[in-house]
């Protein structure tokens, strides 16, 4: 098993993924509480992506310029900013507007009185 700084490989990877993981759900969260629109989430997810793609290189030596893998981390970090995004967006509609809307699901919402 490799080892690195005390440790082994394993926990290391599950902390780092940890981390970006919260970093694109706070990215998503934050865009949305300042009612940013969606298109502002995605493009710090890609630029996550690549921040992903570098730390893995310098802390685990790991391929930096691989498309397929940026792709993929791009595509899941986005994937989780969006989540958080839409999800915070519902929740500070209904919030905000109460006399307005109501929770149409997690990631919802509807007028009041509307047909259901």
């Amino acid at each position: 098993m490799i080892t690195l700084m005390w440790t082994s490989f394993g926990p290391l990877v599950a902390i780092f993924a940890f981390f970006v993981v919260f970093a694109a759900y706070m990215t998503g969260r934050a865009m949305a509480v300042t009612w940013k629109p969606l298109w502002h989430s995605v493009v710090y997810a890609l630029l996550l992506g690549l921040v992903d793609r570098f730390l893995g290189f310098a802390l685990f030596d790991g391929v930096l310029l691989s498309v397929g893998g940026y792709v993929l981390d791009a595509a899941v970090l986005m994937g989780i900013a969006l989540f958080a995004h839409r999800l915070t967006q519902a929740r500070s509609m209904v919030a905000q507007y109460p006399w307005l809307y109501e929770r149409a699901g997690p990631f919802g919402w509807r007028e009041k009185g509307a047909a259901r």
